[in-house]
């Protein structure tokens, strides 16, 4: 009799584990959002969940998801430098140096388009590529799915992300996408100023923070909105700093064989445009421009001074380039940079939220 008992009781748990797995559901992830902000929109068919953002987090750094197991997406994407790279070009495993400069991943999750060229219209499909490029990670979804299969944690991360059994390029994509959407920078001294310019209330540290901010910091931002000024903010503006386009900001193409977004649409009048990059945290993300041209902030700002060189496309909106460019003098340049300067959020980089959890 005690052992049909047994026997009953060891079918009722089995059933019952069983039971637990096939009703398991992930958890709904809030997302920290500034109050000056526009809302996010989420893809209906990856809500985020806590479950699959940590899932998201751990992949970001591994680096079983490149041929060689040495190089993960932070491998390209660092912390310190804004989730950029330092380099003008980063370097694949196979010692291949690519032919752009790696985007800082900054509020990504308000992006419509991913690369300079914005040849992907997803932040998943986007994820998907660097692990295939033979520059890049150089490796298969195929071998990858096989690797992190070996790993029971990761078996079971991705069964508790998505509440069931597998593991394939999708999900993982998905995953990374959902962490990704989680780094937010809103907390540089720009968002106090831009706050209390359009009447919102601050907060007690915001408050603190107002009470840093210069006159000088001030005259640069004023500098960095007038027409006869800097004239910066028909592409960077708002509380993203920046906009939905693709310009041609009068580089001299180094080279011609990048056409940049014309390369995706097939259409000449895109030649050389390429996709307007947030300004946040832009101190940290040196080299700049595309191709990484840029060293230094100064550079840029001279750039923009006197550098502009014509082109059949270039942005109607650089309204000073058949002269160079908006002529600033010493004075105005080093106003201009200290404003840019503002746009810094140490807390964005610091995040333990956004490190490496292994």
């Amino acid at each position: 009799m005690k052992y049909f008992l047994y026997v009953f009781l060891l079918i009722a748990l089995i059933f019952s584990c069983r039971k637990d797995r096939i009703s398991y559901k992930a958890t709904p992830y809030t997302l920290e959002i500034p109050s000056h902000f526009p809302d996010m929109l989420i893809p209906y068919d990856n809500p985020m969940t806590v479950e699959g953002v940590e899932l998201g987090r751990y992949l970001f750094y591994e680096k079983k998801l490149s041929g060689d197991n040495s190089m993960s997406c932070a491998s390209c994407h660092m912390p310190n430098n804004s989730f950029s790279d330092p380099n003008q070009y980063s370097t694949g495993i196979d010692g291949i140096q690519g032919k752009r400069q790696s985007m800082a991943l900054i509020n990504m999750g308000w992006e419509d388009f991913f690369f300079w060229d914005g040849r992907k219209t997803t932040l998943e499909a986007q994820i998907i590529d660097p692990i295939i490029d033979p520059i890049e990670m150089h490796e298969t979804w195929k071998n990858v799915v096989s690797k992190l299969n070996q790993d029971v944690n990761y078996r079971n991360r991705f069964y508790r992300a998505f509440g069931e059994s597998g593991i394939d390029s999708i999900k993982a994509a998905k995953a990374i996408a959902q962490f990704v959407r989680t780094m937010i920078s809103g907390e540089s001294k720009f968002d106090v100023m831009y706050k209390y310019e359009n009447g919102m209330s601050l907060n007690s540290t915001e408050q603190s923070i107002f009470q840093t901010i210069d006159t000088e910091e001030w005259a640069g931002y004023d500098l960095f909105k007038s027409l006869n000024g800097a004239d910066c903010f028909h592409c960077h503006n708002g509380p993203l700093m920046r906009v939905k386009k693709f310009s041609n900001n009068g580089l001299f193409p180094n080279n011609f064989n990048d056409l940049g977004r014309a390369s995706v649409t097939m259409n000449p009048e895109d030649n050389y445009k390429f996709k307007v990059p947030t300004l946040r945290n832009i101190a940290l993300t040196a080299p700049y421009m595309h191709d990484g041209r840029f060293t230094t902030l100064d550079e840029v700002i001279e750039h923009y001074s006197s550098g502009i060189h014509m082109s059949s496309t270039i942005d109607p909106l650089i309204e000073f380039g058949s002269q160079g460019g908006v002529q600033l003098d010493a004075q105005e340049k080093y106003l201009l940079k200290k404003f840019l300067l503002t746009l810094t959020d140490q807390n964005f980089i610091n995040n333990p939220k956004f490190q490496d959890p292994h």
